[in-house]
């Protein structure tokens, strides 16, 4: 049974090179192969560096290599082809099945990159002093640990998503992963060796090593620097990771092979799109339909454009009038910030006659004010995650991180907040479904300006503390950066609340006024 699976394996490997995707498929393996010979030469390199740097390297490395086997599947939606169902014909037992899928899923692409960067770094290790079988012995656990994790996720996305992923969750995915990759990318690519590690990126690579993360690579490594508690650590770590691996793909595979597939609802079958993938309540049908007209109709297309350049174009009448740039780069974000909350302050006239869908179903005010605030989140939390790294990056004050995400969060879920009670007291007349963005409506329906005002300028006001505290921490070299962040995700968090709260209530009671407004506007 192992050498039919093996022979299958392979035979489904070179498949992928006949077919439509053939080119495609070439190309990956092309740029897969240029980067793996990349990462084995810089891991080469290592050979020669101080104990301390190496250690930080590899144990960082490693983290991130088994973190991608683990998350990869889950990420990509990739076809699983050893699904454990697919070889529940063949009357394999659920004892065998495990291990036999784990040694077939050796027989990939993946895999012989993992191979080729795990027998680069034995070398390595073998050159910092590690005795040679104790190195073999860990680089062909650390080749099967991360092939584990590679399983479990397959079999976690079988069980979990799916088997047909929309391109609206593919969606959600990347933006996770940009808000969680980019800030760290952009934090070790601006920090300076100087031929040694630098101090918080050794911190970084302490605790890993002494995570299931990056205990299998911190082992070794412990051994070579004479370490006694950190061996026995990280022994006890790496022993516990492995049992627990094969624990859970045991028994996932169990799992798999006793449960019948989920039945496909009538809501996944009919590719609604965000309508399908968020709950199927009020708030859930409220934020599908903002997302579907702010991510298609170019009037809130242009204003999700127009913010992130307005913030990067503040900076430079900033350094000509003589601001310096340490403190003119920290402009954009909370500015940025501050709009994006605003955006929402008029989304009741931005919907014209669509809104009688949400007054005529009955929808609860409150549920009607945070669904359409889905869009906004999910387009400026992205935006913000790339803006505030790359911001102290270039000021290279990496100290102002906590109180510039809580300066930012403020800013933002106030607006957020305000702009929802906004949106209803005081709506205007924009250009309607259709027309330029940049057209301005000659209507007299408006009900007055002082909303968006009020929403805008309310939010500067109620996190003037948290902006005062960023600028002492500014002054202080640091002193206020916890109080400065929780200070601001504590106001945002309240007003946010309060605001959808009080919006709620006066659409509730505002519908018939709010219906006029749109058919005349």
């Amino acid at each position: 049974m192992v050498a039919h699976v093996l022979r299958l394996r392979v035979a489904l490997m070179l498949g992928a090179l006949r077919g439509e995707r053939t080119v495609r498929t070439v190309i990956g393996f092309i740029i897969l192969v240029s980067a793996t010979a990349a990462v084995c030469t810089a891991i080469l390199s290592l050979g020669d560096a101080p104990l301390p740097v190496a250690r930080t390297v590899l144990v960082l490395g490693g983290a991130a290599i088994f973190l991608g086997f683990l998350l990869g599947p889950i990420l990509t939606g990739a076809t699983d082809q050893l699904d454990p169902r697919r070889f529940g014909v063949f009357g394999v037992s659920e004892r065998q099945m495990p291990w036999i899928l784990a040694l077939a899923s050796l027989v990939s692409v993946p895999s012989f990159a993992l191979l080729a960067i795990i027998v680069c770094s034995t070398i390595v290790t073998i050159q910092l002093g590690i005795p040679w079988p104790l190195a073999a012995a860990v680089g062909v656990v650390r080749l099967l640990a991360p092939t584990v994790a590679a399983r479990i996720g397959m079999a976690v996305c079988a069980l979990l998503l799916p088997e047909r992923r929309s391109r609206e969750l593919t969606a959600l995915f990347v933006l996770i992963l940009v808000v969680v990759a980019f800030p760290a990318a952009v934090f070790f690519a601006s920090l300076e060796w100087d031929q040694q590690a630098p101090e918080a990126l050794s911190a970084i690579a302490d605790v890993v090593g002494f995570t299931p993360l990056g205990a299998l690579v911190a082992f070794p490594l412990a051994v070579a620097s004479g370490d006694a508690l950190g061996i026995w650590i990280t022994a006890i770590l790496s022993v516990v990771t492995l049992v627990g691996l094969w624990m859970l793909w045991s028994w996932l595979v169990r799992r798999l092979l006793t449960t019948t597939d989920r039945p496909v609802t009538s809501r996944e079958r009919s590719g609604l799109g965000w309508f399908a993938l968020l709950p199927a309540n009020a708030l859930g049908a409220v934020a599908a339909r903002s997302l579907i007209y702010w991510l298609r109709d170019r009037r809130y297309i242009v204003n999700f454009v127009i913010v992130p350049i307005a913030g990067v174009l503040t900076v430079f009448p900033l350094l000509v009038a003589g601001v310096p740039l340490y403190l003119a780069a920290l402009v954009p974000v909370p500015l940025m910030a501050l709009f994006f909350g605003w955006l929402p302050h008029n989304d009741v006239a931005y919907d014209s006659t669509a809104l009688w869908t949400h007054v005529a179903s009955g929808v609860r005010g409150l549920s009607d004010r945070l669904g359409r605030l889905a869009p906004i989140l999910l387009v400026a939390l992205p935006v913000l995650a790339i803006a505030i790294p790359l911001t102290l990056a270039t000021v290279e004050s990496w100290y102002l991180l906590l109180p510039m995400i809580g300066l930012a969060a403020s800013l933002f879920l106030s607006g957020l907040g305000l702009s929802s009670i906004s949106s209803v007291v005081s709506p205007y007349a924009v250009s309607r479904p259709g027309d330029s963005p940049f057209e301005q409506p000659q209507r007299s329906a408006s009900r007055g300006g002082f909303g968006p005002a009020a929403a805008f300028m309310g939010a500067i006001v109620v996190s003037a503390p948290t902006l005062w505290l960023f600028i002492m921490t500014v002054i202080a070299d640091g002193v206020y950066n916890p109080l400065t962040f929780w200070v601001g995700i504590g106001t945002g968090i309240v007003i946010l609340g309060v605001g959808a709260v009080i919006g709620g209530r006066i659409y509730d009671r505002s519908g018939e006024r709010l219906m006029e407004f749109v058919e005349t506007a």
